[in-house]
C-alpha cells in the first residue's frame, strides 16, 4: 500500500511516498481502507520532533511511527473475529492517538478505540476533520471549562480547525461568542454563529475593557497574564499549546486565585472518554448543529504542500489528505 513515511525529523521534504506493507487486523482490530485524513499543526510539529521534550514520546533521534498521521474516515475492509460492533463495508471515522498511522491508504484500530460510524451527511474528507478541531473544542469547552448558557466566551483563533469547531460548540451550548480572527475571515466566523467578531490586525481585545467567563486561546498566541484583566471574577483562560509558561500558570492558578489557567492534552485523555465526546459530535453533526470547514485538499502525494500551506498559520478551518479513492462519500 502506499504510505508517506518519515524517517528523520526535519521539514515537509522529510515526508516521502512509498510502498510499504498492508497491516493485517489483529482478532480485536478492524482494517481500515482510509479515504481521508488531515493536516494539522500537531503534525507539522511531531515531524518536526518539536517541542524537544516531545521526542521522549515519539522518538529521541527519527520517529518511533514513521508513518505519521491521527485523524481518519474510511471503510471498514475487514473486521478481526472477535469485533462484535463493526463490519466489512461500515464507514468509520476516528482517530489512531499516539499509534499514529493514518498518512497510508490502510491501517488498523481495536474495536474499543476511537472510533465510530461516519455520519451519512458528511463526506469522508468533512467526517476526518471532526477528530481533531471538534474533539479538542469539546474537550475544552465542556470538559475543563464546563460551559454554562448564557456565557460571555472568547474564542482566540476562531477561524482555525478548533477555532471554527469552538465557535460552533459554545453557541450550540447557549453562550455569547465573540470571534478573534484577520480580517480575511470576519464573515467566516460570524457564519459559525459568532455574535460579536474582532479583527486582531486592528484590535487586541485585551485593551477592549471587556470580560469574558471563558478565554479559549486555540492558537498559541495569548497567554493568561495578558488576558488575566479580560477575565471575569471566575473566568478561565484555556491554552491547547503546550509550553513552558503555560504550565507555569496552570500550576500557579490551581489553588491560588479564582481566575484560572487550563491546559489538556486532548488526545492523551483515556479513550472512553474521547470516545464519549466523539459521539456527542456525531450527534450534533447529525442534527446539522455542528459542521466541519474545510481550507484546501491535498491528494496523498502532495502532503509536502499541504504541511507547508499548514505553517503558514492562515488555513479556514481545516486541510485535508485525501488517498485516490478519497472522493467516494
Amino acid at each position: 500500500m502506499k504510505a508517506i513515511v518519515c524517517t528523520k525529523y526535519g521539514p515537509p521534504h522529510v515526508l516521502q511516498l512509498k510502498e510499504v506493507a498492508k497491516p493485517a487486523p489483529k482478532d480485536n482490530e478492524v482494517l481500515i481502507r482510509i479515504y481521508a485524513t488531515t493536516a494539522t499543526p500537531s503534525d507539522c510539529a511531531n515531524r518536526k520532533g518539536d517541542p524537544l521534550l516531545s521526542r521522549v514520546f515519539t522518538g529521541l533521534k527519527r520517529p518511533k511511527k514513521p508513518v505519521l498521521g491521527v485523524e481518519l474516515a474510511g471503510e471498514i475492509g475487514t473486521a478481526g473475529k472477535d469485533v462484535k460492533l463493526f463490519k466489512a463495508g461500515d464507514q468509520v471515522v476516528g482517530s489512531t492517538g499516539i499509534s499514529f498511522g493514518a498518512y497510508a491508504e490502510y491501517t488498523c484500530l481495536p474495536e474499543a478505540g476511537v472510533v465510530a460510524i461516519k455520519p451519512a451527511n458528511m463526506t469522508y474528507e468533512e467526517a476526518a476533520a471532526i477528530c481533531d478541531g471538534g474533539l479538542t473544542a469539546l474537550n475544552f469547552l465542556k470538559d475543563k471549562a464546563n460551559i454554562q448558557s448564557g456565557q460571555k466566551v472568547l474564542i482566540n483563533g476562531a477561524s482555525g480547525s478548533v477555532g471554527t469547531f469552538a465557535v460552533q460548540l459554545a453557541k450550540y451550548y447557549g453562550a455569547e461568542v465573540t470571534g478573534v480572527c484577520s480580517t480575511a475571515n470576519l464573515e467566516l466566523v460570524k457564519s459559525l454563529g459568532a455574535d460579536k467578531v474582532i479583527d486582531y490586525t486592528k484590535e487586541d481585545f485585551t485593551k477592549s475593557g471587556q470580560t469574558y467567563d471563558i478565554i479559549f486561546d486555540t492558537v498559541g498566541k495569548s497567554s493568561f497574564s495578558r488576558c488575566r484583566s479580560s477575565l471575569t471574577q471566575n473566568g478561565i483562560y484555556l491554552a491547547t499549546v503546550a509550553t513552558l509558561v503555560t504550565f507555569l500558570q496552570v500550576l500557579g492558578t490551581y489553588k491560588i486565585g479564582r481566575k484560572k489557567a487550563m491546559f489538556s492534552a486532548t488526545g492523551l485523555q483515556p479513550v472512553p472518554e474521547l470516545l464519549v465526546f466523539l459521539k456527542e459530535l456525531i450527534e450534533l453533526i447529525k442534527a446539522e448543529k455542528i459542521k466541519s470547514v474545510i481550507d484546501r485538499c491535498y491528494p496523498l502525494e502532495q502532503i509536502a504542500e499541504a504541511h507547508k500551506y499548514v505553517e503558514k498559520g492562515h488555513k479556514k478551518g481545516n486541510v485535508i489528505i485525501t488517498m485516490e479513492h478519497g472522493s467516494k462519500t
